[in-house]
């Protein structure tokens, strides 16, 4: 047997072996068992009333622009009271 039937043999051996394991983790319950996981955590975090990245940093410029104009408000009626104390 030479090298290039060897390497031949291997390469047909490897690519058999390579169908076989496909062909087992298609047929395996893996696929079932994540998907039934991915449900399981899914009706979790609806539970737990969690919010979209999105609608978090939507919220945070909100809370952002209302602390502004709270700081804005708190500076006038501050400057109100200075003007009518005096």
């Amino acid at each position: 047997m030479n090298n290039s039937d060897f390497f031949q043999k291997f390469q047909t051996m490897a690519e058999d072996v390579q169908k076989k394991v496909l062909e087992t983790v298609r047929q395996s319950p893996a696929k079932d068992i994540e998907q039934n996981i991915r449900g399981l955590m899914h009706q979790g975090f609806q539970k737990l009333d969690l919010v979209t990245r999105q609608e978090f940093d939507i919220q945070m410029q909100v809370l952002s622009k209302t602390r502004f104009k709270l700081e804005e408000l708190e500076r006038k009626v501050a400057e109100l009271e200075t003007r009518v104390l005096k």
